[in-house]
């Protein structure tokens, strides 16, 4: 599994899982629930994974997106 994409912004991250989905390509929010109860802070970013041999198609169908 490789990390692909990592933000505290909620819109942000439903803007990338929106792209994932249409391009075909599974993938797993890491850190969803520890970034909720800290508060928003920042301190713990959400983390979009995929497998490997998927990494390469979910960076491009990412492209147009900034992290953070």
């Amino acid at each position: 599994m490789e990390e692909i994409f990592r933000t505290n912004d909620p819109v942000k991250l439903s803007y990338a899982e929106h792209l994932l989905m249409e391009a075909g390509v599974e993938y797993v929010v890491l850190d969803r629930h520890i970034s909720a109860v800290e508060g928003n802070i920042g301190a713990f970013p959400r983390r979009i994974i995929v497998k490997d041999h998927h990494a390469a198609r979910a960076r491009l169908a990412l492209s147009g997106v900034e992290p953070g």
